[in-house]
């Protein structure tokens, strides 16, 4: 079994490697939207799985997606130059949807935030169609003390 804290520093390095392996060996003007978001190691450290966003449109996207399948051996022959490991392990992209996700939330709370503003709205003019108190008060007769004990 492979040490957590030895896993987390090797996704760490492979972030900062594959982030400047993207920026100097990449001779690509697509690659410069991309950002770096996490890395995951596997606990046998075979595999990293590197999570990106890139800044633009779906287009821009597609465009990021085809330079790193195109680059993904130079980048993976760049991490393994400057990993102190014996096994170098194989590079997996995969384009991050918490920035989408994300955006969805806040689409939906504002959404609700103008529900709640509608009905503070609607409260102010409204008055109650019953007595203000409908509950009894300690001091007034019940009728009906037996049942309620």
């Amino acid at each position: 079994m492979v040490d957590q804290a030895r896993a987390a520093r090797l996704a760490q390095r492979i972030k900062v490697l594959v982030a400047e392996a993207l920026r100097k060996r990449v001779k690509d003007d697509r690659a410069e939207a991309i950002t770096l978001t996490e890395v995951r190691v596997t606990n046998d450290l075979q595999h990293a799985t590197v999570y990106y966003t890139v800044l633009g449109d779906a287009t821009a996207a597609e465009g990021a997606r085809e330079v790193l399948e195109a680059h993904q051996g130079a980048i993976r022959h760049e991490v393994g130059r400057q990993l102190t490991i014996r096994l170098v392990p194989t590079l997996d992209f995969v384009a991050d949807e918490v920035p989408e996700t994300a955006a969805h939330l806040e689409e939906v709370l504002a959404q609700a935030r103008e529900r709640d503003a509608e009905l503070a709205r609607l409260r102010e003019n409204a008055s109650f169609a019953g007595e203000p108190d409908p509950y009894k008060k300690d001091g007034e007769d019940s009728g009906n003390e037996d049942a309620a004990r």
